[in-house]
């Protein structure tokens, strides 16, 4: 590229405000474009060549992080791993299974739309026919004799002698659960006499009511068992307990099932016999545990506290630390 400035208009000085111009003599005037540039930047201001050079000395470096970032580019995009590429069956089964749902669908609309009389030739000849032509030939031309219709098996007249009498009402009658249990387990003989004296006694000085006895029962409360493995008295509410023989407290609970309630350990006939005394008003008992009892000391009063369908005492005796029916244990000790 080649090129002829004429003229160059420099800025005057600050005692001239006319623009300078030099001119350049028709020899230098034929010089190649590459020195015109050239003198024509030493001619220029200061600021504009600083400018110049920062930019030349620039491009090196723009040009060196580029080529780091399109590098790095490349080594990503070569270490890469490529995505797995699907097996040809299951690429097989993606494409054939919308068409085979599609057929799946048609097929079982057409068959609970489409009555089965449909499909059928309507001169077509009767299967019962077909088939009692192929048992003709087969005989020899000559047809046996139809069978009886399955309807013509059973002749309802023939046997109505015979028919079952019809129940009655009076024939079938109703018994309650409750009577049921009763007649099962309430035929039990609990009545008892006693002297409110002795070694061994009865919690109370006279005869009380039984109300529950030791075994199986109906739950007459909503968390009461329906397996009583103790002997509920009801002598009222309010009545004084006593202890069956003499013994040590070694356990006083108020609250839980029991309600408030008092074990105390005995000695008899040489066995090691725990009473419990359960159900009890509240702050009724002035026992303490390890307290030393006597036969016929106050225990505390009949209450319904713990799970109760009312006032009673739930008195348990354990034998060796199992459970025993404790009217059967005062029947063969109470005096």
């Amino acid at each position: 590229m080649t090129g002829i400035i004429e003229s160059i208009s420099l800025p005057a000085g600050e005692d001239s405000p006319a623009t300078a111009s030099i001119t350049l003599p028709p020899a230098e005037l034929a010089a190649s474009s590459r020195r015109a540039l050239r003198e024509a930047e030493k001619s220029s201001t200061p600021a504009r060549r600083r400018a110049r050079e920062r930019t030349a000395a620039a491009r090196p470096a723009r040009r060196s992080a580029a080529g780091r970032t399109s590098g790095r580019r490349a080594v990503e995009a070569s270490t890469k791993p490529a995505a797995p590429r699907k097996p040809l069956a299951a690429r097989l089964a993606q494409k054939a299974f919308p068409p085979i749902v599609m057929l799946a669908v048609g097929a079982l609309l057409i068959g609970t739309n489409v009555p089965a009389v449909a499909l059928l030739d309507p001169e077509a000849t009767p299967a019962a026919q077909s088939f009692s032509s192929v048992s003709a030939s087969a005989t020899g031309g000559v047809e046996e004799a139809p069978t009886r219709e399955p309807a013509q098996l059973f002749d309802s007249s023939e046997h109505a002698d015979a028919a079952t009498p019809a129940a009655t009402r009076d024939d079938w009658t109703v018994t309650e659960y409750v009577e049921v249990v009763r007649e099962r387990y309430g035929t039990r003989d609990l009545s008892y006499t006693t002297t409110g004296a002795g070694a061994v006694r009865w919690p109370f000085p006279n005869t009380v009511q039984i109300s529950s006895g030791y075994g199986n029962r109906v739950a007459p409360c909503y968390g009461c068992s329906t397996y009583h493995q103790g002997l509920d008295l009801a002598p009222g509410n309010g009545t004084p307990i006593f202890a069956i023989a003499d013994g040590v407290v070694t356990q006083k609970v108020e609250g839980g099932a029991y309600g408030n309630h008092v074990y105390i350990e005995h000695v008899v006939n040489g066995q090691k016999v725990v009473s419990l005394y359960a159900h009890m008003q509240w702050g009724s008992s002035p026992l303490v545990t390890g307290q030393t009892v006597s036969a016929g000391d106050f225990i505390g009063l009949v209450g319904a506290t713990g799970n109760v369908s009312g006032a009673h005492l739930h008195l348990e005796i354990q034998l060796d630390g199992i459970r025993i029916d404790p009217y059967q244990w005062l029947i063969s000790n109470a005096s």
